[in-house]
Parts: structure tokens; sequence; C-alpha cells
């Protein structure tokens, strides 16, 4: 049965807006009160925190799928919807977010570290917030803006300040639960650690935390063993201990060849872990042949630079020499740490040039326009509301979305595309004066319920006016039902 889990897929979905209302206020008396329809409420965000009781990745495993709460309907006289609720999901310290790229966008170190996965949508505005000068009782409201789905790399890199490293049965297993009160599994046999232990040590009044990464073999920079799952738990280490078998029964391997193999696979793994400072720690010196395998390696490895400890993890021979070597390490790296600056603000300004979307004409004689504002505006748009739908095309002509579709050489009744894959919408075109056609009665979206080229009169100019005059002033044009192209002159 798993148990432990550093590598898992995130499949996060936000919560939706909730839809804006269409709502008139009815008063006693007052038989038009203006729109008072409330907006929807904002869809829920999932949220990734570090939290310290959590030391695996094993729940995404079991459930990789979560969704947060959407946003409510918004009501009328006034009242807003309830926004949805936010998903807050622990993970371990130490967590990389990763998309599926394999960009990092997030590294999650320190207890309540925050990361927002997966944004909820924006609630749709009711049509009093989309009341103007222009459009002063709409009739529609705007739906909410679907939530933000994402798949998600999730990596577990243990933050630890001493790593150590060596062949499987090499002792490190043993070294951890020798000088911190972590209890690993230890036998004698090869890979018994399956999963990278952390035990807290203290030496004097330093405290730090060591973790112990299985795994390391010949290869294991391409994967051979447990090498790539585990090498990842090394590179937040300020120092690494090379715990060296001097007691092996193998004929083939000795502590300097073991040594140069491991370094070779760190080298192979990453570059930077080549420069850090490094202990070596010769184990099992209590047994007489170990012993003497020790004294014959240990001037050749202080030649290479390396400080060198005798050590014996199960009779606890030089552990206090080590964990004071180690100690000091820690020391070093955390004063270095301590004058860098620790908080990095990342800013991605947007070019001068850009203008929120992408046109482009594709080879069948369509068009396709991409863009976030163009792409939130259609999932906000209710298409079954002819208002709504003029709605969005004032707004995707106040972009410059029109300009440059006619620019490309669109024509009336082509094909354009909003968005890509299964979420765009399609839709023949329709230019209007800003791209270049012919000027339109009045803007697109106007109340229905107000008939086109109507015109309203000031009561005490009509008072003067005789039955002739107030006749033809009340004229106004619409078009022929049989002819679209032809108008035709009614009398009211």
């Amino acid at each position: 049965m798993t148990t432990f889990v550093d590598r898992v897929t995130l499949h996060a979905a936000a919560g939706k807006g909730g839809d804006g209302c269409v709502s008139v206020h009815r008063e006693k008396f007052v038989p038009l009160g203006g729109p008072d329809g409330g907006s929807g409420g904002r869809g829920g965000d999932i949220i990734l925190v570090v939290n310290p009781s959590v030391t695996t990745l094993l729940d995404f495993h079991h459930s990789p799928h979560r969704s947060a709460s959407s946003g409510r309907q918004g009501y009328g006289a006034l009242k807003n919807g309830p926004d949805g609720d936010d998903l807050i999901l622990g993970v371990p310290n130490g967590t990389v977010v990763m998309n599926k790229e394999g960009r990092i966008l997030a590294d999650l170190v320190g207890n309540g570290t925050r990361f927002i996965a997966a944004k909820g949508g924006l609630g749709g505005l009711g049509n009093n917030a989309l009341a103007s000068n222009r459009r002063r009782a709409p009739g529609f409201a705007l739906l909410g803006e679907p939530g933000e789905k994402r798949n998600l790399v999730l990596e577990l890199k243990s933050v630890a300040d001493v790593g150590l490293i060596g062949y499987p049965s090499a002792g490190k297993s043993s070294l951890v639960a020798a000088i911190s009160a972590a209890r690993p599994k230890i036998a004698d046999y090869p890979f018994t650690t399956l999963a990278p232990n952390l035990g807290v040590v203290q030496a004097g009044e330093a405290r730090f935390t060591v973790a112990d990464v299985p795994g390391l073999i010949p290869g294991a920079s391409q994967g051979k063993g447990l090498g790539l799952q585990f090498l990842r738990h090394v590179e937040r280490c300020a120092a690494l201990v090379h715990v060296l078998d001097c007691g092996t029964l193998e004929t083939d391997r000795d502590p300097v060849r073991d040594f140069e193999v491991i370094e070779d696979e760190l080298k192979k793994y990453a570059e930077d872990l080549s420069t850090r400072p490094r202990i070596i720690a010769l184990n099992k010196v209590d047994l007489p042949d170990a012993k003497a395998m020790a004294d014959m390696v240990e001037p050749t490895l202080k030649k290479m630079g390396y400080e060198v400890y005798q050590i014996s993890a199960a009779s606890r021979i030089g552990l206090e020499q080590l964990l004071y070597a180690m100690a000091k390490l820690v020391a070093e790296h955390r004063k270095q740490e301590s004058e860098l600056e620790k908080v990095r603000i990342v800013l991605r300004p947007t070019p001068i040039d850009d203008v929120g979307f992408k046109t482009m004409a594709n080879d069948d004689g369509s068009f396709t326009v991409i863009g976030s504002r163009p792409e939130r505006w259609v999932h906000q748009t209710n298409f079954s509301n002819a208002e709504a739908v003029g709605y969005l095309a004032d707004r995707l002509a106040s972009l410059g979305v029109e300009k440059e579709l006619f620019r490309l050489g669109a024509k009336q009744g082509d094909e354009v595309r909003i968005g890509l894959g299964d979420d765009a919408v399609v839709f023949d075109w329709e230019p209007t004066i800003e791209a270049g056609a012919e000027l339109l009665a009045g803007p697109r979206g106007d109340d229905m319920r107000i008939p086109r080229g109507w015109e309203k009169f000031d009561e005490e100019a009509i008072d003067q006016l005789d039955d002739e005059e107030l006749a033809q002033q009340w004229e106004y044009k619409v078009e022929d039902p049989t002819d679209p192209g032809k108008e035709m002159e009614e009398q009211k």
C-alpha cells in the first residue's frame, strides 16, 4: 500500500461566478422604477497552503480532482449573490507547483505560504450595474464567468539542512535514528528505505534537520533504482554528508569508488549540487575489517579536500564530532542566506503594444480571435437575448476586434471563432461602422421595448402643434418584413 507520494497531478476546478439578475424596481404608483438587478457572487478559489502537519502528497494521489463551490445568482432590490467558498488544500513544506509543460509556478516554502492554484470566476453584472446614459433600462444581465480549470503537477522537495547520501545499506537510516528521534525502517537488505526520512538534530545550541535520501546507485540520474524519484530531495540541502560503507562484502566496491560514483550521479542530475559543502562519514568502523578499510582510505579522501570522520551508527562512535561539523556548515549557510534578499517580486509588465487580443486568418477562410478579454466576454453573454448579444458586439467593437477583422480582409457572413477548443463560440460576422460598414441607426443592445427610430418630444412643444404637424412628427421608419432592405413609413 502506498504511504509516501512526492509527485502527483492535481486537476483543480475553481467555482463558477453567479449570474447577474434582471429585475425592475416595483413600487406602488411607480410603474417603471428602473433596473435593480444585483450581480452574481464570485466563484470560490482553490488555494494551496503549506501545512506543517502534512508531510506527503498522498491525499492528492487518491483524490486528484478538486473543485470549489460556485457563486450564487444575484437578486432583485440591488442584492448581490453570495460568493462561493474557497477550497483550502494543505500541502507539505517544500512543494513545487508546475504546469503540465514543467514551468515552475510556485515554490511553497515556509508554513502558511499560499498559492492560488485555480481562480474562481467573476460574478456576472446585474442589469443595474449595466445601466448607462445610452442604455437606461437594460433588459439583460451578464452570466457568471467560468472558474479556472488547471492541471498542475505537485512535486515535493524535502526542506532539510543536511542530506545523507550514499549506496543502499550504507547505514544512512541507522545514522538518522542514532542522531535524532526519527525511527525509520532498518534492515540488512538493500532498498529498505523507500521514502526520505527527516530527523531533527540538536548539537549544542544548534538545531537543524537531516534527511536520509534513499535509492542512489550507478545510473540514478537516468532513473535507475529510485534515484530520479528521490534525488530531488537533496536540492534544498545546505550541506551533504556522504555515508560510505566500509564494511561491505561486495568485492567490486570500496569507499573511494562509492564516493566517486555518487558524486558523478549528483553532477549529472544538477550541476549546482557539486558545489555544496560536503562531509564524508566512514561508517561501520565498529567492525574490525571496516576499521582497517577506513584507516586505509581516510588519507586519500582528505587529500581531495574533504573533512572525513570515522563513525559507527550502531555503536555511536564518532557521532558527536560529526554532528558539530554538520552544525558548523549549517550555521555558515544560514548566515549567508540571511544576507540575501529572501523575498523576490517578479514583475511581468504588459508590453506597450499589447492590445489584449490576437486575430488570425485561417486557411479555410474563417478567422479566429483569442485573448483573455474577448473570451471572457463571450462566456458572460446570454446568446438567447438579442440585447445581450448587441452589448457583446459593442464591447468587441470598442476593443478593436472588428477593425482588425476588417484589416485582415473579413467580409460580411465570414465565419469568426472566438476562443480555442470546445469552448469557442462561432458566428457569422456582421460588420458595423467601426469596421467600415454603413452607419447603424442606433447603438446595438437598445431596450427592445422602445421601437427603433422613435423620438420623444417635450410635452409643451407637442401641445403647440396642430394635429397635422403632430402626426408628421410622430412618423418613424421601420424595415419592411417582406423585404429587409426596404424601409416603409408607419403612422402612429
